[in-house]
């Protein structure tokens, strides 16, 4: 099923929480609403949760209306940042929790909580109690706790923003491993753009409570179309149409015309600008640091300083080194303030 959002508004007080919201997430989707704090994401996240009411605009899933639904009778799955597993119930009990209130017999129960702590790898661990486990084990209890119910829907609210480093990335891969087995269609809140990327088939990009961008990852980074979305989805250099009518004018090709035109500005990644040495150099390496496996420079460049990152294993250039810089116009999104 299909759920479908339209001209979704929340107000509290004079604060504008969500403008106009229109989205929709297929019936297989991984879709992940991306932003700051502050930019309504959660809020719809919860009104789609039927945790908050909407102002206005509907929300329904499969043609049905979803508004007079309350939130558990809605058939969704829902995992929190905080787990919110509880304390004094095995792991067991926590995953058959939601079967155990629908009264499912006790046989089919135990079967089903089985299969699901095998789908997480947690099987060995079914008699222990949350205090128990890490991080990463707890969050993995609550996944398969909100997939108990054979749920429509699942909804995620930043699931990973509370473990190590390590292990968000291990459990990301798994949770969109998951995803993809199970055909669930699923919506992600989060703040982390690489996260976002990494796990989504579409990528809602947030601000102010209104959807600057909507698309696949490659779409919002490599095509942004706002100044907001090219400075959140990663590093980004970001040249203003005067500068490059005298600097650069061969990057002109695929200009904006009209209307606004003039505020437009060209958006390069740091990865797509190349650094080879003299002669013919027009810039210069003002400082070099090693991020693993990139090296990020900062150039100045025709009176201009860009970011540029370039492999490890290139051949290195050092503060103070003379380099000549070269962007094709290919790789320049036109953006807009």
């Amino acid at each position: 099923m299909s759920l479908h959002i339209r001209q979704l508004r929340k107000t509290f007080g004079e604060f504008v929480a969500l403008d106009h919201i229109d989205l929709a997430i297929g019936p297989d989707e991984f879709v992940c609403l991306l932003g700051p704090s502050g930019c309504g994401k959660t809020t719809l996240l919860r009104i789609i949760a039927g945790l908050l009411p909407a102002d206005s605009g509907s929300l329904t899933l499969g043609g049905v209306d979803l508004a007079p639904v309350p939130a558990r009778k809605r058939g969704f799955g829902i995992v929190f940042q905080s787990y919110s597993l509880f304390p004094y119930m095995s792991v067991a009990d926590n995953v058959g929790y939601g079967l155990r209130i629908r009264n499912v017999p006790d046989k089919v129960r135990a079967a089903r909580v089985q299969e699901l702590l095998a789908l997480i790898k947690l099987s060995h661990l079914a008699d222990r109690f949350p205090g128990q486990l890490s991080g990463g084990q707890q969050q993995r209890v609550a996944l398969a706790r909100a997939l108990a119910v054979d749920p429509s829907l699942i909804l995620l609210d930043e699931p990973l923003s509370a473990l190590d480093a390590r292990t968000r990335l291990d459990l990301r891969q798994e949770l969109r491993d998951l995803q993809q087995r199970l055909r669930i269609p699923t919506l992600m809140v989060t703040h982390d753009q690489e996260e976002a990327m990494a796990v989504a088939d579409v990528i809602v990009c947030m601000n102010h409570g209104r959807i600057e961008q909507m698309g696949t990852p490659e779409d919002l980074y490599l095509r942004p179309r706002t100044r907001f979305v090219a400075d959140f989805m990663g590093h980004s250099n970001l040249l203003p149409l005067d500068w490059l009518r005298e600097a650069a004018p061969h990057l002109l090709r695929d200009a904006p015309s009209g209307a606004g035109a003039d505020s437009a500005e060209v958006c390069i990644r740091p990865e797509r600008v190349a650094l080879s040495g003299a002669p013919g150099a027009d810039a210069q390496v003002m400082d070099m640091s090693f991020i693993g496996n990139v090296r990020r420079a900062r150039v100045q460049w025709r009176g201009r300083e860009l970011l540029v990152e370039l492999p490890a294993a290139a051949a290195r250039v050092a503060p103070g080194d003379a380099v000549r810089l070269e962007i094709a116009v290919e790789d320049c999104a036109w953006v807009q303030g």
